[in-house]
């Protein structure tokens, strides 16, 4: 038991197992678990998982390891990006994604002024199928994700759902 007493053992492997540092949550299970509650949260299907676009995102994310900076790819996906300081887990990204809910009018369809909702609205957009995220820790020790949606969607005029 090394650290722990025999009489205590319980509760000092519970007290240790609290101390040990939580999954970093990078798997295609958790972005697919983070979008699809979003989505299921205002009656959109659910997105699938897709190798082709998770390794279009690790090519792109991998492009912005040296200087970790939001420039979006410019490809023919729909494209959320989040970059952080330190580490960051790919649901805290998408969380981040779908924090922006609050800008976000439906009924005008619009960004409350001076916000951002774009991030949200791809999540959410009804048309977007399927979804693959990358994530790389850049040489400055930050984060890059990005997550890229096909069909992509947030067009001038439509409503995401």
């Amino acid at each position: 038991m090394g650290l722990c007493k025999m009489s205590f053992a319980l509760i000092c492997l519970v007290g240790l197992a609290l101390l040990q540092p939580t999954l970093a949550q990078d798997s295609p299970q958790d972005y697919l678990k983070a979008h699809n509650a979003a989505r299921a949260a205002v009656g959109v299907r659910a997105l699938t998982w897709d190798p082709n676009l998770a390794a279009y995102a690790q090519r792109y994310a991998n492009s912005r390891k040296g200087d970790c900076n939001l420039v979006h790819s410019g490809g023919p996906y729909g494209e959320n990006i989040a970059m952080s300081s330190g580490d960051m887990s790919g649901t805290a990204a998408v969380n981040l994604f779908v924090a922006e809910k609050a800008n976000y009018n439906y009924n005008s369809n619009t960004c409350a002024p001076n916000k951002v909702c774009g991030h949200y609205t791809q999540v959410v957009w009804r048309n977007s199928a399927r979804v693959g995220c990358a994530k790389v820790r850049c040489n400055n020790g930050g984060t890059f994700i990005g997550c890229n949606y096909d069909p992509p969607g947030n067009y001038v005029g439509q409503k995401p759902y």
